[in-house]
């Protein structure tokens, strides 16, 4: 077996192992960029975005737009209308991936998929992240009751609506627990304005 069939199956094993492969995830390896064109070309690996490979028989999920986004942006988290899509949660089919990162960070440069950028800082940014392998890659999203909480806290931008139908599909799935929201709407910061639907639904 030569050096480039040994190193081919390598870097498709890689493919498989990861689910999306970026030039960084070879040369970190000491394997050259090249492969991946050359595998694309031979129909072995499929282009999936700029610079994002995966295998060309591997199974692409509903949620692939996220997988490619945590790829790219590893320190961001799904929130907002994209955390409310994989929660299935309320009936937003949003056009972006709607990512938090933090105040501090950097932009992210991403032609595709097209990304929704907010920032967080402090427990806004940390609390209720859940872990969850998709494709082979950790993607990052907030946990139900967090995104509620942050869908009231962005009820000017993405509208009241939006975040008293997330509510209402959360509490009557049992997707969280009222201390869970609770504990989330003072971490953003909006108990107040919380508090006469949380109420509502208990009495």
């Amino acid at each position: 077996m030569t050096a480039a069939s040994t190193t081919t199956k390598q870097v498709l094993k890689l493919a498989e192992q990861m689910g999306v492969l970026r030039v960084r995830d070879l040369t970190s390896r000491g394997i050259h960029p090249e492969y991946l064109r050359r595998l694309y070309r031979q129909g072995l690996l499929m282009r999936t975005g700029r610079g994002l490979y995966v295998a060309a028989d591997a199974e692409i999920s509903a949620h692939h737009g996220l997988a490619q986004a945590c790829k790219r942006v590893p320190h961001g988290v799904i929130c907002l209308l994209s955390a409310l899509q994989f929660h299935e949660l309320g009936t937003q089919i949003p056009h972006a991936i709607w990512m938090a990162v933090d105040r501090r960070a950097a932009r992210p440069r991403m032609d595709y998929p097209p990304l929704r950028i907010v920032r967080f800082s402090g427990q806004a940014l940390t609390a209720g992240i859940e872990e969850h392998k998709i494709e082979g890659v950790r993607v990052r999203v907030y946990s139900p009751a967090k995104t509620v909480a942050d869908c009231f806290k962005y009820r000017n931008k993405i509208g009241l609506d939006v975040a008293l139908e997330a509510l209402r599909e959360c509490w009557r799935a049992r997707r969280c627990t009222m201390d869970e929201l609770w504990r989330c709407a003072k971490i953003c910061r909006v108990q107040n304005v919380m508090q006469p639907y949380l109420e509502a639904m208990v009495a």
